[in-house]
């Protein structure tokens, strides 16, 4: 038995065993969005997929996100709107993706989205394929780090304004705001539970 099946398996039971957190609608003006949390296995070990988003994108500009966006009301699920804009942005064909389930939904405050995050295996080495408008590079970052180097109240400054917030500091980018939430919420599922091994920086 391979190692990215264990890890594979060990995904699929933990979260087909518990039922995700939904965030009922609130009251104003709140959309919904999907995010995918793409892994892949490479060397026997395990990395989050990331991109850090261009300038020039409508929202969360220059910040490090999953692949995801607003749902459009053609997309017939939530899971098929996290599919779709990972190959939008990304490249990511849908049919290289292996849905393992769903975790809880997280709330972006400014931007007001309400967030549904779906955890996905895509082979290693993957050949991404960059939305210029939208993605000006791709992260792939060990995913141990989240488990082991994840800060819960890191105060720093980001185009002029002061944030506190979740986050791990990878090099020199920062993975905060609804990112980091969204890994939090995945330590909490996988803590202990997952057989990883340490990653290359």
């Amino acid at each position: 038995m391979s190692y990215e099946k264990d890890v594979t398996d060990a995904i699929r039971e933990i979260l087909s065993s518990r039922e995700p957190v939904v965030i009922p609608d609130p009251i104003g003006a709140y959309r919904h969005a999907s995010v995918l949390i793409p892994i892949s296995v490479e060397r026997d070990c395990c990395y989050v997929i990331l991109t850090k988003r261009t300038d020039t994108v409508e929202h969360h500009k220059g910040q490090i996100s999953f692949p995801g966006g607003r749902v459009d009301d053609g997309d017939g699920s939530l899971e098929v709107t996290a599919l779709r804009e990972a190959e939008e942005e990304i490249g990511l064909q849908r049919n290289d993706v292996e849905i393992l389930g769903r975790i809880d939904d997280a709330l972006t405050i400014v931007s007001n989205f309400i967030i549904h995050a779906f955890v996905g295996m895509i082979p290693p080495y993957y050949p991404f394929r960059l939305s210029e408008a939208e993605v000006e590079r791709v992260l792939k970052v060990p995913l141990d780090l989240f488990f082991t180097e994840m800060q819960d109240n890191y105060s720093f400054d980001f185009q002029g304004l002061r944030y506190r917030t979740p986050a791990l500091v990878y090099g020199d980018d920062v993975i905060w705001g609804a990112t980091a939430r969204i890994m939090k919420n995945f330590v909490g599922i996988f803590d202990g539970k997952l057989p990883l091994k340490q990653g290359e920086k």
